[in-house]
């Protein structure tokens, strides 16, 4: 089983966007050294809860500041951007960082419609153009335009001895599908929506196609998880994260609480059924329960990764929760 990080540089209550970005750096090089596989960093826009809204910059910084773990995207947001930069752009980061670079692509706006306006300078593109835009990606960065392309000698540089892994993110058979037909590996966003697994995973199986890219299928699944010694101290410090995902979902503050604000008693009955039902996207509990679930999802999506994500408001918490986890898989594989 390989585990790997998802991080959206969450900003907790009190601290500024600087000290979430110098987290991300330090988590990044605490879980390579816990032997995780990739580290992938998120794009998101117009929103004080979540700084990263440059995953280009923030890939460099970290690959700068480790040495063996894979770095990339969890994802771009091709849609709003020129396939061209794009490629440029991770061309340039494969230079600094050969053979340790991952492209992972979003289809999603990135944000209410005067965000996605003011992403493409007041250009209305349509998310519908995904398709066209994944493959004309694909052809600069492995300088495979042909004649009649429209983009038919302009070439993405600098040159590169490697390209970067491409990854599709998907939640229903229409992601599976993009990803399938332009030979693409798959990350499935259990810890945005886990239904219809089944069938997107067996969509993007039956229907993948060889490409430049890859030659063979790849799934992997990111999943909400928090850790800890026990169950109880694992349901005490996941209150920030059930709050937090309440707030995100409300369109209100995204900040990350501490769990000493979270008072259910406060709550209605709706966002308590909402909190319920938020955990069906979320592994919470001791090294034990959490590796179990992992590994019985595992079995069910017939994946050997996950990329986890923790957004808790304590950073040291956060830090444990990847390093019970690692240790639980490493027990366990030495035993085996």
């Amino acid at each position: 089983m390989k585990l790997s990080v998802l991080d959206q540089s969450p900003i907790s209550k009190g601290e500024t966007a600087n000290v979430a970005l110098q987290h991300s750096i330090e988590l990044a090089k605490f879980t390579e050294e816990l032997g995780y596989h990739r580290y992938w960093v998120a794009e998101h826009h117009s929103t004080n809860g979540l700084a990263s809204s440059s995953p280009e910059i923030l890939i460099s910084q970290i690959a700068q500041a480790t040495n063996t773990i894979r770095v990339g995207s969890g994802g771009v947001l091709l849609p709003q951007y020129s396939p061209l930069k794009v490629a440029e752009s991770f061309r340039m980061l494969e230079n600094f960082h050969p053979g340790r670079i991952d492209l992972g692509l979003g289809r999603s706006p990135g944000g209410g419609k005067k965000t996605r306006l003011a992403l493409t300078d007041g250009i209305e593109k349509p998310l519908s153009s995904f398709s066209r835009q994944v493959k004309e990606l694909q052809k600069f960065l492995f300088q495979s335009m042909e004649k009649g392309d429209p983009y038919f000698g302009v070439t993405a540089r600098p040159d590169s001895l490697y390209q970067p892994e491409i990854w599709i993110l998907g939640l229903t058979e229409r992601g599976a599908k993009h990803a399938a037909l332009h030979g693409t590996g798959f990350t499935f966003g259990h810890f945005i929506n886990p239904d219809h697994a089944a069938e997107t995973l067996q969509t993007y199986r039956e229907k993948f196609k060889p490409s430049l890219a890859r030659s063979q299928p790849a799934v992997n699944a990111c999943v909400f998880v928090v850790c800890a010694t026990t169950q109880e101290e694992a349901e005490e410090i996941a209150k920030s994260q059930d709050m937090w995902l309440l707030q995100v979902e409300k369109g209100l503050e995204t900040r990350i609480p501490p769990e000493n604000e979270v008072r259910h008693d406060t709550l209605t009955e709706m966002e308590k059924d909402k909190i319920r039902n938020n955990r069906r996207r979320c592994i919470i509990g001791d090294p034990v329960q959490v590796v179990d679930q992992l590994e019985g999802l595992a079995d069910e999506y017939s994946i050997d990764e996950f990329l986890l994500i923790t957004n808790i408001f304590d950073f040291e918490k956060k830090k444990s929760s990847y390093q019970l986890i690692a240790n639980e898989f490493a027990n366990r594989a030495s035993h085996n």
